[in-house]
């Protein structure tokens, strides 16, 4: 039977396409999200990739969210840590309430959604898990203290997981995009995108979400058996590490 893969913040934008490109690859998919129920139902209607609705940044949620996926599609294999928010302000603006939630989200998601399906995978002898950080995780980025630290320690989860799940078949790797053309990147306004932040890709242009899908669809297939603890850079040249 194909594997199991569940996909967190999987019904738009990043998420979104990851799903699908799992889902064409032969996965059996499920598309977690958080609060837009009107577009998670319109996501499953078009794509037949079934939607549960959790929390990430409560544990107890998604143990519950993902025992009720195990139920329907069986035992999760391939886990896309997407899942994430920005609560952007300078730091000496920035109330705690914004540092708590992308924390919670960003980074503690993590933790809630790896830690209940980390011992079943020990116990198959295989997993894989890929972690969505950022560009702005590798290089930091003003006004975004907040997500910034989350990001990068996204990036240390990863590659200590990898260590611990190695001798067990699981790997654990991590994708940083940079500006891909997500619903939330093309609401920035057009001027700026194109005079502040397209100039600094050297590819001149933003990425497309199926670039990153094609990432994840690579790290959780069997040819990425060698490959752990690594970070893919998908930002056109931005930054590299």
């Amino acid at each position: 039977m194909s594997r199991v893969a569940l996909v967190t913040g999987g019904t738009r934008g990043i998420g979104a396409a990851v799903s699908i490109a799992l889902k064409n690859a032969g996965y059996r998919v499920a598309a977690n999200y958080a609060g837009n129920e009107e577009k998670a139902k319109a996501f499953s209607e078009e794509t037949g990739i079934p939607a549960f609705r959790w929390d990430v940044a409560d544990y107890e949620a998604c143990q519950a969210g993902i025992a009720e996926v195990e139920a329907a599609l069986g035992p999760i294999e391939v886990l896309v840590n997407n899942a994430g928010v920005t609560r952007d302000a300078m730091f000496h603006k920035m109330t705690p309430q914004q540092w708590n939630e992308v924390i919670n989200i960003n980074l503690t998601g993590l933790f809630n959604m790896t830690h209940p399906v980390w011992s079943g995978m020990r116990d198959r002898g295989f997993g894989r898990v890929v972690n969505i950080s950022s560009i702005n995780g590798q290089k930091g980025q003003m006004g975004q203290a907040n997500y910034s630290a989350a990001k990068a320690g996204d990036l240390g989860f990863t590659k200590t997981l990898a260590q611990e799940g190695a001798a067990k078949g699981i790997t654990v790797n991590a994708i940083c995009p940079g500006y891909i053309g997500t619903e939330m990147v093309r609401a920035i306004p057009e001027k700026v995108l194109n005079e502040r932040i397209i100039p600094q890709i050297p590819i001149g242009r933003l990425g497309e979400p199926e670039e990153v899908a094609r990432c994840v669809v690579f790290l959780a297939s069997d040819d990425a058996g060698f490959i752990t603890g690594s970070t893919i850079s998908a930002n056109g040249g931005q930054f590299f590490v």
